[in-house]
């Protein structure tokens, strides 16, 4: 009787609660995705962990219980499904670019040959193998035909939000996620005179990629807002490319 009443107790406390795992470029824009969310159903608390899409998905194939994924990409949520893990086909919620950064006034003319600058020293990027944004960085620094020349310089974030640190606290210069220049805390950062945006022919466009990890109904109310034309919009606010 004592334990029916405890698991009782823990389905009462646990409803309306959700769990989603978020990637790092989503950080500043998922405060307000939740803000809407919570207008049109204020009863939900939606419970947010951030991290790069490959050591988020990780955790989901071992188990972490999360109910629903917003990856970097499509990579990582086709894998889940491809595994039976995520209940719904992947569907891209966004588009995202890549933008140079840096503290300090930059020639940004140079386009990215800047990178090269012999006052730059260290320049940070996501880890490509743990973070979808660093592989489109690696990708964009190989077709420019420059890796070779700057990888010396290069210090690895593991998730986008690490190499945002890095870029403005440790490095000269950075290649972050457009998304994240435009949360109201970057205002100070201006556009031609400390950061720029790298140029889109040089890399994959970034899909990004939604799942579905438990069936139930709060999940599924927030998986559908994502999808819905409220959320695009503030995605939309964030340099975020919606259809």
């Amino acid at each position: 009787m004592k334990i029916v009443l405890l698991l009782l107790i823990g389905v009462i406390l646990s409803a309306g609660d959700i769990k989603i795992a978020v990637a790092a470029n989503v950080s500043y824009a998922i405060e307000d995705l939740k803000a809407e969310f919570n207008t049109l159903y204020p009863d939900i608390k939606v419970q947010v962990t951030l991290g790069s899409s490959g050591k988020l998905t990780a955790q989901i194939k071992n188990g972490a219980p999360y109910q629903l994924f917003m990856s970097a990409n499509m990579r990582y949520p086709k894998s889940l499904y491809t595994d039976k893990i995520a209940i719904t086909k992947p569907k891209v919620y966004a588009q995202g670019g890549l933008a140079f950064l840096s503290s300090k006034k930059r020639d940004f003319s140079k386009g990215i040959n800047l990178l090269k600058d012999k006052k730059i020293s260290k320049i940070a990027i996501a880890n490509p193998k743990t973070a979808p944004y660093g592989k489109a960085t690696l990708e964009a620094l190989t077709n420019a035909k420059i890796y070779n020349d700057i990888k010396s310089k290069i210090v690895y974030g593991e998730s986008i939000s690490q190499t945002l640190t890095f870029t403005l606290r440790a490095t000269d210069i950075g290649i972050v996620a457009k998304s994240l220049l435009f949360s109201p805390r970057m205002a100070k950062f201006k556009k031609g005179i400390n950061w720029s945006e790298l140029d889109s022919s040089l890399y994959t466009p970034i899909s990004q990629g939604i799942v579905m990890l438990k069936d139930n109904r709060d999940v599924e109310l927030f998986y559908n807002f994502i999808l819905s034309q409220k959320a695009k919009k503030i995605l939309k606010n964030f340099g975020y490319i919606v259809e």
